[in-house]
């Protein structure tokens, strides 16, 4: 179902509109969760850190696909709220074309290279093999994390955040059941939670590109829409680059930091692996509400209401902190039993490590979840260098004081836990005035 964001009551709109965006990406990050407790409770600790440190280079690279498709995203969103749907169309026939030339070299380059990135990252050596096995199954199927994003962002862009869920929980369905066939049955290694995981991507992909061009006339692509118009390609360019650089900035930052837990040995590893998973799955609301926002805007934009788009930010902020209190008290409460899902109850060290991290950073979502509004809000209006300045300091901060922080012998992994909320709170604060500045 196509909608208009123009209108309607702001609070509403956005909130309706992210819901079954947080639903979907839940179930997306449910059979992550699923590959991460099936191989720690049937493999064992060393092929949870083997996924776990693989972990951060996979989300790297798929983030930088994942990048480039919101940025067009954006763009849509901007010719939808203009109503002008000829551009509409020849943005997406622009974007699909060149982002998927590139995920096909992409993916061929990153098989070839797998070994040196985990040695580049201090992977310890009884993780390697494993590690690197995950990795070059997973960029085998890097084409259909570009097809199933480039569409469901498609979709999303002109107000139908419902039927990108259904593909997700389809796709979480078919993974589950695949990763306990080949590892408890067929007793496969982290081989088999990257075939499993692969094959539900594949299936999901597909089915959502057959919907978006088969079942929404307004995005059907005509002859006269595959063309490559300059001012529409320099705009796509524009949007994408730029959202891929946040993107990857972000991600690139976290593999920093996975070079820095690494050499805290196995047991730090899985906890930082488990202890993500975690935290992944608490701050993935404002995330999501975040880029629902940014749709909003975008669209507000395209229609000139500049009123309401500053409406909006107000809503977003209540949202956010009404949200972010209620998550932050849950997850400090229940941070041991939520590791316990992840690891054996035996491995008291393990589940020690992760609620650490888990009580030091559940405090502080809320500002995870403004910095999520500011990006969605710059995004919007089409200021994606804001974002990415943004992203530079949040991480390099992160990064900075991980190495800083955790070389004082008495804090040691907990400094790397520290850095997150200290790189949150600085990017903040500039985007506070930044905001403020523009407005």
């Amino acid at each position: 179902m196509i909608t208009d964001m123009t209108q309607g009551n702001p609070t509403k709109t956005i909130i309706k509109f992210a819901f079954p965006f947080l639903v979907g990406n839940l179930f997306q990050q449910l059979y992550n969760i699923v590959d991460s407790v099936v191989v720690g409770r049937f493999i064992g600790t060393d092929a949870l850190a083997a996924v776990g440190s693989s972990f951060m280079i996979m989300n790297f690279f798929s983030f930088v696909i994942i990048g480039l498709c919101m940025g067009s995203s954006a763009v849509y969103s901007f010719f939808f709220g203009k109503k002008d749907y000829v551009s509409l169309r020849k943005s997406v026939f622009i974007s699909f074309f060149s982002i998927g030339i590139f995920t096909i070299v992409l993916s061929i380059l990153i098989i070839l290279n797998t070994n040196n990135m985990l040695l580049l990252i201090k992977t310890p050596q009884s993780i390697l093999e494993g590690s690197q096995d995950y990795l070059e199954i997973i960029f085998g199927g890097l084409i259909f994390v570009f097809l199933f994003n480039a569409c469901s962002a498609l979709i999303r862009s002109v107000g139908d955040s419902k039927t990108p869920l259904y593909f997700l929980i389809l796709s979480a369905a078919i993974n589950i059941v695949l990763d306990l066939v080949f590892v408890v049955e067929f007793n496969m290694n982290v081989e088999g939670v990257a075939i499993a995981t692969v094959i539900a991507q594949a299936v999901s992909s597909i089915l959502c590109f057959i919907y978006a061009f088969i079942k929404i006339p307004l995005i059907r692509l005509h002859r006269e829409d595959m063309v490559f118009d300059r001012e529409i390609s320099t705009m796509v360019a524009k949007y994408s680059i730029l959202t891929s650089l946040q993107q990857s900035i972000m991600t690139f930052g976290m593999v920093c930091v996975q070079g820095i837990v690494n050499t805290f040995g196995p047991d730090t590893i899985a906890a930082f692996t488990a202890a993500g998973k975690i935290d992944s799955i608490a701050y993935l609301p404002v995330q999501d509400f975040g880029n629902a926002f940014s749709t909003y805007i975008a669209q507000n934009k395209g229609a000139k209401n500049n009123e309401r788009i500053h409406e909006g930010v107000k809503s977003a902020a209540r949202t956010i902190i009404v949200f972010c209190l209620v998550l932050s008290t849950l997850i400090f409460i229940n941070s041991e039993n939520l590791m316990r899902i992840f690891v054996k109850a035996n491995e008291s060290n393990v589940i020690n490590l992760g609620v650490e991290y888990l009580t030091i950073i559940s405090v502080f979502y809320m500002l995870i979840g403004f910095l999520f509004m500011f990006y969605g809000y710059f995004r919007g209006i089409g200021a994606l260098n804001i974002s990415l300045v943004l992203t530079v300091i949040s991480l390099g901060t992160r990064v900075l004081m991980a190495y800083v922080l955790s070389s004082i012998p008495t804090l040691g992994q907990r400094g790397i836990w520290w850095s997150v909320p200290l790189g949150w709170a600085l990017a903040d604060s500039v985007g506070l005035i930044i905001y403020k500045r523009l407005k």
